[in-house]
C-alpha cells in the first residue's frame, strides 16, 4: 500500500515558488456599446489568469447599471511572479438585474495581455476584441500598483444633511465616490456608496478599504469626494464635492465630529449667497489591524484536516474490481480519489499537530445489512498514509449504490465547527474534502448547508472525479454569482471550491493541489478578521478607535 501513496506523492509533488509582490489592478472601460435602444449595458469584468493551458477566474469587479463608460471601484488583486509569464484575460459581461452569474450574460468583448505588460507600463489600454477577435469601438484600460507593506484597513461610514434636489418630482437619489489624487494629478476612485433613493439627508453604508488602496500609505495624501444624484439612463446629475485627507480624518481624537461642505463649483461662481450644495457628515472612523494567515498558523492555530473525507462510494464510480472503474486499485498507479485525496492531504497535514483524519462515505451500502447510510470510520492516528489505508481496506466491504448526497457529511463537520466557534479563539479551522464522480442529488439540502457553515470556521472543497458534466455543480462555488439557500439566504462568505480533476489530467505536478487551496488561506482570514479575532499569542495587537453617534 506504501508503494501507492508514495506513487501519488510523487505524481502531486509540491510547488514550491514564493510571491514576489501583490498588485492592485484598476479597471475602467470606454465606449461600450448598447444592448439595444431601450437600455444601457450592466458591465463587469470578469479577471481570469492561464494555468496549464486553461483560464481560471480569479477576480472580479462589481456590476455598474446603465452605464457604457463604467469605472470600477473594485480592486482586482494578484500575485506577480518575475520569473513567470502570467498571462491574463479580462472579460467585459453585461449582467442583467436578474442574473448575477455569467451564464445567462451577454460578453461584449475581451482583452488579453500578460501582468509584466501592465507593471511594466503602469497603465496599459487596449480594444477589446469580440468573438473572432473582430475588433470593437469598446476599450479598457488596466493600471497596475504595487501593493505596499501596509496591510492594514480603515472602516469608514459617512452621511448628509440637506443635499440639493436634482429631481422635479421626488428627491435626489445620492451616491458618495471617493478618489485618490496620485502624483501625477490624476484620479483613481477608491470607493462608491450604494445609491440612497429618494433623501435629501442619506446614510451610506459603512464600507472597509485597505490604507494602501486609499493614500498608498500617505496620510497626507489628498482625497477628492464626489456627491452625484443618481439618475437610470447612467447620466448622473452632479451634486457637489470636497477634497480631505486621510490625515484629517482621523485628526479629531476628542470625538469631534469631521464634516465638509459639499461645493457645486459653478454655483459658487454664480450666486452670491451660496454657502453648500449640502453638509457631508463623517459618521465612523475605525483602524482594522489586518492579520495574515502566517499570524494565526503562528498563533497556534491548526487547519483541522476534517477532511471528511467525504468519498464518493455511488454505483456510478464501477466495480472497483474492473480496471475501467474509478474506485479501481492498480498495484503501482494511484487512481483519481488517491490522486487527489493526497494532493489537499499532504499540505493540510502539516498545519495540524496530531495527525487524527476522520473519514465520511457516502452512497454506499454497508454489512451487514447492507443499507445505504453515511459512514464514519474510526479516527486514525498518522499522517495522510493512514487515510488512504482506510480507503484501500473498505473498498472490498462496501457495495456502491447511491444515493450522491453530501449534505449530511457538510452538517456533520459544521456542527463540529460550530462547537470551536463558540470558543472566541483562532485554534482550529475546518476543511472538509468532498471527492465525487458525480452531480450531487441534493442540491437544495446542500445549498442549504453550505449557507450555514459559511458562518462558521470552515472550508468546503469539492473534487469532481472522472468525465462526468459537473456544470451544475459550478453553482456551489461562489465565484459565478452569490450562492443563496433555497429560502433565499446568500452565503455569508464564499467557502466552496470546486474542481473538476479531468482539468488537471495533463497538468504539471502540484497544479490540482495548487488550485483547490488556493482559497483557503485568504478564507482563513476572512473568517477571523470578520469576527474580530486576532491570532493568539500575538499581544502587540493595536486598533485605534472613533466611533461617532450621528
Amino acid at each position: 500500500m506504501s508503494n501507492i501513496y508514495e506513487s501519488a506523492e510523487a505524481t502531486l509533488g509540491l510547488c514550491n515558488s514564493s510571491c514576489l509582490t501583490k498588485v492592485e489592478l484598476r479597471v475602467a472601460c470606454q465606449g461600450i456599446s448598447d444592448r439595444d435602444a431601450l437600455s444601457k449595458p450592466d458591465p463587469c469584468v470578469v479577471l481570469k489568469m492561464q494555468s496549464h493551458g486553461q483560464w481560471f477566474e480569479v477576480d472580479r469587479t462589481e456590476v455598474i447599471r446603465s452605464c457604457i463608460s463604467p469605472v470600477f471601484s473594485k480592486v482586482l488583486l494578484v500575485d506577480y511572479y518575475f520569473e513567470e509569464v502570467q498571462r491574463l484575460r479580462y472579460e467585459l459581461h453585461d449582467i442583467s438585474p436578474a442574473h448575477n452569474g455569467l451564464r445567462d450574460t451577454d460578453c461584449l468583448g475581451a482583452m488579453e495581455c500578460t501582468l509584466g505588460q501592465i507593471v511594466s507600463q503602469r497603465k496599459l489600454s487596449k480594444a477589446l476584441l469580440k468573438q473572432g477577435n473582430a475588433t470593437s469601438k469598446s476599450s479598457i484600460t488596466v493600471t497596475s500598483e504595487e501593493l505596499s507593506g501596509n496591510d492594514d484597513y480603515v472602516e469608514l461610514s459617512f452621511r448628509a444633511r440637506k443635499l440639493d434636489d436634482k429631481d422635479f418630482f421626488s428627491k435626489s437619489d445620492p451616491f458618495l465616490e471617493i478618489f485618490r489624487i496620485n502624483d501625477d494629478g490624476s484620479g483613481s476612485l477608491v470607493h462608491r456608496t450604494e445609491t440612497v433613493m429618494n433623501d435629501l439627508s442619506p446614510v451610506w453604508k459603512s464600507f472597509k478599504v485597505s490604507l494602501n488602496t486609499l493614500c498608498s500609505g500617505d496620510h497626507d495624501r489628498q482625497l477628492k469626494c464626489t456627491v452625484y444624484d443618481w439618475d437610470s439612463n447612467g447620466k448622473h446629475d452632479f451634486i457637489g464635492e470636497f477634497q480631505t485627507t486621510y490625515k484629517e480624518i482621523r485628526t479629531d481624537l476628542e470625538g469631534r465630529q469631521m464634516q465638509w461642505d459639499c461645493i457645486n463649483p459653478k454655483y459658487q461662481l454664480k450666486k452670491k449667497n451660496y454657502r453648500n450644495s449640502g453638509v457631508i457628515v463623517l459618521n465612523h472612523c475605525k483602524i482594522i489591524k489586518m492579520y495574515s494567515f502566517l499570524d494565526y498558523i503562528m498563533g497556534g492555530c491548526q487547519i483541522q484536516f476534517t477532511v471528511s473525507v467525504a468519498i464518493d462510494f455511488t454505483a456510478s464510480n464501477g466495480d472497483p474490481k474492473n480496471s475501467c472503474s474509478l474506485h479501481y486499485i492498480h498495484p503501482y498507479q494511484p487512481n483519481e480519489y488517491l490522486k487527489a485525496l493526497v494532493a489537499v492531504g499532504e499540505i493540510c497535514q502539516d498545519y495540524d499537530s496530531d495527525k487524527m483524519f476522520p473519514v465520511f462515505g457516502f452512497g454506499g451500502q454497508i454489512p451487514p445489512d447492507f443499507k445505504v447510510r453515511d459512514i464514519q470510520s474510526k479516527l486514525l492516528w498518522g499522517c495522510i498514509q493512514g487515510v488512504v489505508e482506510a480507503y484501500q481496506g473498505c473498498l472490498p466491504k462496501i457495495q456502491l449504490y447511491g444515493p450522491t448526497n453530501i449534505a449530511p457529511i457538510i452538517q456533520k463537520v459544521a456542527s463540529s465547527a460550530s462547537e470551536e466557534m463558540h470558543t472566541k479563539e483562532a485554534m482550529e479551522y475546518f476543511i472538509l474534502l468532498i471527492l465525487t464522480d458525480g452531480v450531487i442529488t441534493d442540491m437544495a439540502d446542500t445549498r442549504e448547508a453550505i449557507v450555514h457553515a459559511s458562518h462558521l470556521p470552515m472550508s468546503v472543497i469539492i473534487v469532481g472525479v472522472g468525465n462526468a458534466d459537473f456544470s451544475d455543480m459550478q453553482m456551489l462555488d461562489g465565484d459565478d454569482g452569490i450562492l443563496r439557500s433555497p429560502k433565499g439566504e446568500p452565503v455569508l462568505r464564499d467557502i466552496v471550491q470546486f474542481v473538476p480533476f479531468k482539468d488537471f489530467k495533463h497538468a504539471s505536478p502540484a497544479a490540482l493541489a495548487k488550485s483547490v487551496l488556493a482559497e483557503v488561506p485568504n478564507q482563513v482570514v476572512d473568517y477571523y478578521n470578520a469576527k474580530g479575532i486576532h491570532p493568539k499569542c500575538l499581544s502587540d495587537y493595536d486598533e485605534s478607535t472613533r466611533p461617532f453617534s450621528p
